[in-house]
């Protein structure tokens, strides 16, 4: 049976509302304090992210076959966004390096997971998990290689995040059981990644900076447009049923990554200018992402 339109927008509010109150700490907090994020996020990347992925993967109602399409989808709409916005990087003068990276990896970790978790309920984490595995590993192979074509790929294996989705991996094909022991404390380690997602997203909001406004403005445009026209189609391509669907739908909504600011950084292509392309269309997502809720819910 359809929800009538009054449960439907209190399905939304309950979806973003939460959302918006924990980046809302992170950014009042930041205002008011100064607030240094970079060891809480490196601990965050390093340790409760790998716990939740392992976490997930390890657990006995995880099957890896089921989310294959998912994550055949993701990659599709994360390279696919990439080939579809890199042709108008001249006509908005902006370098390639500089816009499609953003363009390309959304922010499917600090908004993503708990979006899609608040707004299917907690049996979507392993979906939201995948497609945050599947967009994260394009990032750190695919815009690493954008960045710098002598980019050694090899170094990846030493990312905690890809030992921890390796493992798990592993875990979950040979169906092996976990101690409750050592299990409990990785899931404790792991519901400590999603709320410091969010806090630290509200934080990272307190330096943007308006100055590259115009290329901010056309990034919170062409970055959900780019990823709703490959994936509202590819729903049907890869004939997905009606929660994965909505998943990848939601996917192809979604802003860029924050991490896209921290490349950029490390290899000096114009961070400043990222940050005003990541922070702006972070903060048009309070529009975008209830108007996608309302049509895939």
């Amino acid at each position: 049976m359809d929800a009538s339109p009054l449960q439907l927008l209190e399905r939304i509010a309950d979806t973003v509302i939460p959302l918006l109150i924990i980046v809302s700490l992170g950014y009042f907090y930041a205002r008011r304090t100064h607030t240094d994020m970079s060891v809480a996020n490196r601990i965050n990347m390093d340790l409760f992210t790998p716990a939740l992925i392992f976490s997930v993967m390890s657990a006995e109602s995880f099957d890896v076959i089921s989310h294959i399409d998912l994550a055949i989808g993701a990659a599709v709409i994360v390279l696919g966004s990439g080939l579809l916005v890199w042709p108008l990087c001249r006509l908005l003068k902006v370098h390639p390096k500089t816009f499609v990276p953003p363009m390309m990896f959304n922010n499917s970790g600090n908004l993503g997971i708990p979006l899609i978790v608040l707004a299917f309920g907690e049996h979507a984490l392993p979906a939201a998990v995948i497609l945050f595995l599947a967009e994260n590993l394009l990032h750190f192979t695919v815009g690493a290689l954008i960045m710098d074509h002598r980019t050694r790929l090899l170094a990846l294996a030493r990312n905690p995040m890809i030992l921890a989705t390796a493992v798990g991996l592993v875990w979950s094909l040979l169906d092996l059981e976990m101690p409750t022991a050592i299990d409990t404390p990785i899931d404790m380690l792991g519901q400590i990644a999603i709320p410091l997602m969010l806090f630290a997203l509200g934080v990272r909001m307190t330096s943007i900076d308006f100055s590259n406004w115009k290329p901010g403005l056309w990034g919170a445009i062409l970055a959900p447009a780019s990823g709703l026209v490959i994936a509202v189609p590819l729903t049907y391509v890869l004939g997905l049923d009606a929660e994965q669907s909505a998943y990848l739908i939601l996917f192809g909504a979604l802003p860029p990554a924050v991490l896209n600011y921290m490349v950029s950084e490390r290899y000096n292509q114009e961070p400043h200018q990222v940050a005003s392309i990541v922070l702006i269309s972070n903060m048009a997502s309070l529009a975008i992402i209830p108007l996608t809720l309302a049509f895939i819910l």
